[in-house]
């Protein structure tokens, strides 16, 4: 059968269910947290875009007891007043305003000194879309929690595949902490 001679409503039908597959998904029926790319690590560590204001509300009911963002507060999609929505439910937030184009080493060592704080404790890590959280959580993971690389980099690779200065910033953190993996 010739795609011109199906019914409108039909074609209609599957490009919004093929859209609806390829979009990033918006919210994640495990963690309950409405934000895109969201990857519970384990049953402490949650990974994310931005959530919205009403899930960034909603965290302290859910168990969270901090938050790291690594984006700057005024990048465009930004919750206003995200510090006060985190803090008013008694959890802590750090933000560390990682620049998208130049993550820097010193950026990393902040993470590692807020990661180490909250050890055990259930923390949300998000930036826009995942990219930064995503990566700075597989450095601690490898270079901290001496976690195996191939299996810590799954969380990354569901997100996306770091290139240019974010490749940069991994390849130098593996070698300086003498882990042979290279991220694809």
């Amino acid at each position: 059968m010739r795609i011109s001679t199906l019914p409108r409503s039909f074609l209609i039908a599957i490009t919004m269910l093929v859209s609806a597959l390829t979009t990033t998904p918006v919210h994640a029926d495990e963690t309950g947290i409405q934000a895109p790319n969201v990857v519970a690590i384990s049953p402490t560590i949650v990974t994310s875009g931005q959530p919205t204001a009403a899930s960034l509300s909603q965290l302290g009911s859910q168990g969270f007891q901090a938050v790291i963002y690594l984006a700057p507060p005024t990048v465009s999609d930004a919750v206003a007043d995200e510090a006060n929505i985190v803090r008013r439910q008694g959890l802590e937030f750090i933000n560390i305003p990682i620049e998208f184009g130049e993550p820097t080493e010193a950026d990393f060592e902040q993470f590692v000194v807020a990661m180490k704080r909250f050890q055990g404790r259930k923390v949300l890590i998000h930036c826009q879309v995942n990219m930064r959280a995503s990566t700075f959580t597989f450095l601690y993971r490898v270079t901290q929690a001496h976690e195996a690389p191939e299996q810590a980099y799954q969380a990354v690779a569901r997100v996306w595949s770091p290139r240019g200065p974010w490749n940069r910033l991994l390849t130098s953190q593996l070698r300086k902490a003498g882990i042979a993996f290279e991220p694809y």
